[in-house]
């Protein structure tokens, strides 16, 4: 009852219910969990060693996200995103972005905001360093907290969220071209086949790797530096280029 000091509970089980969704999150945009990959409740409650009821709120949580599939009787899936929907991403969030540099162009940049540039400078400096690397994991958490800690500046919370989700449905779209194989096989392949697909597989990552290697994000400074400016215009050339490139990159392996 309220005011009875009973609240406790509830508030441990969302936190519980957020941990879950954001492991799980991390799961599918790692690539371990697969498109199309079927699990149900009892089976990441058991994976996690936890009760049925904050594992289903995590689920349905994800599934509103867009990155998980309700199948009836059966449990949840992946969400396997198409090229088509890659591009309707890279389409709003070119819509959400030139309105944002266009509003932040517009205005001065009080001690409080070139501060939080000077930090999302330095959130930049690390993307191009892991991006420099070629380790997609880590590229991918910088990548969402600076364009979290971005859109936060205009102070509008639903703006960060949207945006934060539509980025998250990016990199996975991304990631399940990134990271698939087109040769799929079955228990009663043989390891000679088996080995011909890792080599595949591993050869097509190396590759993958080449083409993000210091190109598709290495251009977080020079979008802080026209924000700074109050350079509106650089600012959406540097998004049309790096959108244009990502496109390139998903539409060529998923032909492949």
């Amino acid at each position: 009852m309220p005011g009875t000091g009973g609240g406790n509970g509830a508030v441990t089980r969302s936190t519980l219910r957020q941990q879950l969704a954001d492991a799980l999150r991390d799961e599918v945009l790692a690539g371990r969990l697969k498109p199309g990959q079927e699990f149900t409740v009892k089976e990441i409650a058991e994976q996690y060693g936890v009760s049925a009821t904050p594992v289903r709120e995590a689920l349905v949580d994800l599934s509103a996200q867009g990155l998980l599939d309700a199948v009836q009787h059966r449990g949840f899936e992946v969400h396997e995103y198409s090229v088509a929907d890659y591009r309707d991403m890279v389409e709003a969030r070119i819509l959400v972005t030139d309105g944002m540099f266009r509003r932040l162009g517009d205005r001065k940049v009080d001690p409080r905001t070139a501060a939080a540039l000077a930090g999302l400078r330095r959130r930049g400096e690390e993307a191009r360093r892991a991006a420099t690397a070629g380790d997609l994991d880590i590229l991918i958490g910088y990548d969402l907290r600076f364009w979290r800690e971005l859109s936060a500046l205009f102070g509008n919370p639903y703006l960060t969220d949207f945006l934060h989700r539509l980025r998250v449905q990016a990199w996975v779209c991304a990631v399940q071209h990134l990271r698939q194989t087109d040769v799929r096989t079955d228990s009663r392949t043989n390891d000679r086949m088996n080995d011909r697909m890792n080599d595949r597989m591993n050869d097509r990552m190396n590759d993958s790797a080449d083409d993000l290697k210091g190109r598709l994000w290495a251009d977080h400074t020079d979008l802080v530096d026209a924000l700074s400016r109050r350079d509106a215009q650089t600012a959406q050339e540097i998004i049309a280029g790096y959108d244009e490139r990502s496109l390139t990159l998903v539409e060529r392996l998923a032909d492949e």
